[in-house]
C-alpha cells in the first residue's frame, strides 16, 4: 500500500510537469502554427539559470526561478522575432529552424559549463514527510501547488484577460482577428513569452529534483510532444488531461516494470508511444483536439 501511495505522489508529480511543458508547447502551435522542438531545450536553460543563481548563492530559490522564467522568455521572444515570425504558418520550415536553436543551445550551454556529472542543486527544502506510510521529500511535494498554480495563472490569463482573449482568438481564426484589429505579431510575441517562460519555470522548479545536463530537455520534449498529440493539437485543455494520463502511467510503469527485461525508463517512453498510437487509431484528432 505505502509503494502504490508512493508512486501516486509520483504520478501527481509528473503530472504537473508534463501539464506545464505541454500547455507551453500547446499554445505557440494553437497561436502561431509553430512547432518549437527547442521547447525541452529552454527548459534545459532554465534549469542552468537556477544552478547559476540559487545552487551559487546568488538569489533565493524563488527569485532563481523567476530569474529563469524572465531570462528564457526573453530568449523565447528572440526566437520569435528572428526564426517564427517569417516562418508563420510553415510547421515543416518552422521545426526545422527549431531543431537549428537545439544544437545552438546545447552547444553552448555544453562548451560552456562543459558536459559531466549532475549538477549539484541542494533541496531548497529540506526534510520530508511522512503520509500513510510513503515517504514525500517537501522538495517534491512544492512542485505540485507551484505547477498548479502556473497552469491556474495562464487559464486566468487567457479567459479573463484582453490580451488573453486575443491570444484565444488569433488560434481560433487568425484572418477574422486580424481583421478585428489585433496584431498577429504582437499576439505571437506574447504567446512565444509565456510558452517559454513555462517551459524555464519547469526548468527552474525541477532543477533540485532532475539531472541537470545539457541534453536534459531530450526527455521533456519527447513527453511533451506525446502529451500535446494525445491531448490534441492546440487544446489546451487536452494537455492538461493528457498529463495527468501519461504522468501516473509513467510512475507506475517506472516503478514495476522488471528492470531485467528492459530498462523501465525506456520502457516508459515506449509505451507512452504505444498509447499515442492507440488514442490516435481510436480519434485521430486527441482526445479534446479541434477538427
Amino acid at each position: 500500500m505505502e509503494l502504490v501511495l508512493q508512486e501516486a505522489l509520483n504520478g501527481a508529480l509528473l503530472s504537473v510537469f508534463y501539464a506545464v511543458m505541454a500547455v507551453g508547447f500547446t499554445l505557440i502551435f494553437g497561436v502561431m502554427g509553430i512547432v518549437n522542438l527547442a521547447h525541452g531545450e529552454l527548459y534545459m536553460i532554465g534549469a542552468y539559470i537556477v544552478w547559476l543563481t540559487y545552487a551559487q548563492g546568488i538569489l533565493p530559490f524563488p527569485v532563481a526561478i523567476l530569474a529563469g522564467a524572465g531570462i528564457v522568455a526573453a530568449i523565447g521572444i528572440g526566437m520569435e522575432r528572428a526564426l517564427f515570425r517569417p516562418m508563420r504558418g510553415k510547421v515543416l520550415m518552422g521545426a526545422m529552424l527549431s531543431v537549428g536553436m537545439i544544437f545552438i543551445l546545447q552547444v553552448f550551454v555544453a562548451t560552456t559549463w562543459h558536459v559531466g556529472l549532475m549538477k549539484n542543486i541542494s533541496p531548497a527544502i529540506r526534510g520530508s514527510v511522512t503520509i500513510l506510510g510513503a515517504v514525500a521529500p517537501w522538495q517534491r511535494l512544492v512542485v505540485i501547488p507551484a505547477a498548479t498554480a502556473l497552469i491556474g495563472g495562464l487559464w486566468f490569463f487567457l479567459r479573463r484577460t484582453k490580451q488573453g482573449q486575443s491570444l484565444r482568438a488569433v488560434a481560433q481564426d487568425p484572418e477574422a482577428a486580424a481583421l478585428q484589429g489585433i496584431s498577429i505579431d504582437r499576439v505571437g510575441i506574447i504567446a512565444m513569452a509565456l510558452s517559454a517562460a513555462l517551459a524555464g519555470a519547469a526548468g527552474g522548479l525541477m532543477a533540485p529534483i532532475m539531472r541537470v545536463d545539457p541534453y536534459m530537455g531530450h526527455t521533456a520534449l519527447i513527453m511533451a510532444l506525446f502529451v500535446t498529440i494525445v491531448g490534441g493539437l492546440g487544446s489546451i485543455e487536452g494537455a492538461v488531461v493528457a498529463s495527468f494520463i501519461y504522468g501516473f502511467m509513467i510512475a507506475f510503469i517506472t516503478a514495476y516494470f522488471p528492470p531485467e527485461i528492459c530498462s523501465p525508463a525506456t520502457m516508459a517512453i515506449i509505451a507512452g508511444a504505444l498509447f499515442m498510437f492507440t488514442v490516435l487509431a481510436v480519434r485521430p484528432r486527441g482526445i479534446l483536439g479541434r477538427g
